[in-house]
């Protein structure tokens, strides 16, 4: 692999952006964010678990540039996405009396990420922030694109604004620390990106996606550390490189953004049913929807049983779920469905669903009938699709 990172460019006019892809970029971290702030002044958010092991390093890099540095540490888990906990989140940062100059530095995986990039787009009528992901998730999805918010009873994400940050920087080292569940979550939003628009890449990655997966985790000599890396940068900087284009060309999800939400409608409602628990991580939804999209598009006759085949054993053979029986809680059709309609794409009172024509050819659908919806969610419940 080559020890430069890669650079892609999130090409937005004026809120343009890297997103540097690469090795130990922490310990850099200091010299790429001096480049783009303000002031000599930035403020830490990040939670428990990353304050721990990863904090350090950051503020050390930091310091090396006579950076100063706050920090705001918030819980783990995807309840920090609350009314509740962005309230005590802007107080804090009101506490410290920040500028309009004041860069705020998301260090974590989507909560952190979706959280740190609201408050900034209201603190002050909008701050700066910079993400430095550490899961996969968060570097293949939420810390690219501006998409920020909270999580409400209604449902995820409906409170929120479309956020461009500063700077992106995804180091590969961080993953070292993941857990594999963490890791193959992160790993879901990578094959969508396959199946959305590039079945080249669901291809490459039925060959080499489980030999990685099973690399998680594991005693590695230095050949197999480097190739481990060099297949992860390679599919970070593809998945990263697929959603820069699309958000590129339609920042606000007026039109195409809408196919990277593919599988998401079924996975926002089973988050939901399952109270947004560490019971079901937001990517082991994404790849139940993933398959439950496919399984109704090959209902509605609109792809092949082969692709059908293809998706689900990928994603059951890297370790994923594919059936929402894979979830230890009983659920029925009226109340998933009863989600879906919360969800941000309903339009004119129906559901928008991304389906597809195959694998790399996915589309949206907004004509799917009600009884249909109903009839698939209950047989899907039942085991018989």
């Amino acid at each position: 692999m080559n020890s430069k990172p890669e650079t892609i460019r999130a090409e937005l006019g004026r809120r343009s952006y890297d997103v540097v892809i690469g090795t130990n970029l922490l310990e850099e971290a200091g010299c790429r964010i001096k480049q783009v702030i303000l002031s000599d002044k930035v403020i830490i958010i990040t939670d428990e678990n990353v304050a721990r092991i990863h904090l350090p390093a950051l503020k050390k890099s930091l310091k090396k540039e006579n950076i100063e540095t706050e920090e705001i540490i918030l819980p783990v888990g995807e309840q920090t996405k609350s009314f509740s906990w962005l309230e005590k989140l802007l107080e804090d940062l009101l506490d410290k009396k920040p500028d309009r100059n004041i860069t705020l530095i998301a260090l974590g995986g989507g909560v952190i990420g979706d959280i740190t990039g609201f408050a900034a787009s209201i603190l002050l009528r909008g701050v700066n922030f910079i993400q430095v992901p550490t899961t996969l998730l968060a570097m293949v999805d939420s810390s690219v694109g501006g998409k920020t918010g909270i999580n409400t009873r209604h449902g995820k994400n409906l409170i929120g604004s479309f956020y461009q940050p500063l700077l992106v920087l995804a180091d590969i080292k961080l993953l070292e620390t993941l857990p594999k569940r963490e890791w193959l979550a992160g790993y879901a939003e990578i094959v969508k990106y396959g199946l959305i628009r590039d079945a080249a890449f669901f291809s490459t990655l039925e060959k080499v996606g489980a030999i990685v997966a099973s690399m998680v985790g594991e005693k590695k000599d230095k050949d197999e550390e480097r190739a481990f890396e060099g297949f992860c940068e390679i599919m970070i900087s593809e998945s990263c490189r697929a959603k820069s284009r699309i958000v590129s060309s339609d920042e606000t999800e007026k039109g195409k953004r809408a196919l990277l939400n593919f599988g998401h409608t079924f996975a926002h409602a089973l988050e939901a049913e399952t109270g947004y628990s560490d019971s079901l991580l937001h990517g082991e939804a994404v790849s139940i929807g993933m398959v439950m999209a496919f399984q109704l598009s090959y209902k509605l006759g609109l792809c092949e049983e082969d692709d059908l085949r293809r998706v689900g054993e990928h994603l059951m053979e890297v370790g994923l779920p594919t059936s929402p029986l894979d979830i230890k809680k009983k659920m029925k059709a009226e109340s998933l469905l009863g989600h879906m309609y919360q969800d941000k794409k309903v339009k004119n009172g129906k559901i928008a669903f991304v389906l597809a024509n195959g694998i790399g050819k996915a589309f949206i659908k907004n004509d799917v009938a009600e009884k249909d919806a109903i009839e698939f969610l209950k047989m899907i419940l039942r085991g018989s699709v």
